[in-house]
């Protein structure tokens, strides 16, 4: 079974060791690593330790076919939920070239610690497109503003923070921007 569990940990932040701590009952770091390269066999057990020390579900840690769907069960509409009328699925977008991530780790705004955000790589051409969407924008020195963007300039941007009496952040000629597209939220 090829796993993604290197993948994923990496993803997290976390080291080895950490996940051997986190695991119930505690493990090695290096037994962590056999799992990891394959040197060892990954059996369920070991999955669902290792994704609930990593804080995912067990199929997280599996590779998966690309072209995975969902049957769509009903269809909620004005007179409630419904069977579809005929049959339909649901096909999860494909991790894109020029897509990043924001996993939100304390509430702020419309969105609470665990949410992840899917976001579009925009080009400075491209930054009208964004306006009065939620933007990541990169400053100096490794750090981000995240907020609404409510103007564009030619050479500056306008955010607004999204925690209520934010004030209005001006950016100067970012090179880039990402734009939320989606947002995931486990219920």
């Amino acid at each position: 079974m090829i796993t993604r569990i290197r993948e994923v940990r990496r993803a997290r932040g976390m080291t080895l060791d950490e996940v051997a701590r986190r695991c119930e009952p505690p493990t090695t770091p290096q037994t962590i690593g056999r799992l990891e390269t394959g040197t060892r066999t990954v059996s369920v057990g070991w999955l669902n330790r290792i994704a609930k020390a990593l804080g995912v579900d067990a199929q997280d840690l599996v590779q998966r076919d690309q072209s995975a769907e969902l049957k769509v069960a009903a269809v909620i509409g004005p007179s409630g939920a419904v069977a579809p009328r005929k049959a339909a699925i649901v096909v999860p977008p494909p991790v894109e070239e020029g897509r990043v991530a924001v996993l939100v780790t304390a509430s702020t705004g419309d969105y609470r610690a665990g949410d992840e955000l899917w976001c579009e790589t925009l080009q400075p051409e491209e930054f009208a497109r964004a306006l009065n969407r939620d933007v990541l924008v990169p400053r100096p020195a490794g750090r981000f503003l995240f907020g609404r963007l409510i103007n564009r300039d030619v050479d500056k941007l306008q955010i607004l923070p999204l925690e209520a009496g934010g004030r209005q952040q001006v950016v100067a000629n970012p090179p880039w921007l990402a734009m939320a597209t989606r947002l995931v939220r486990t219920l």
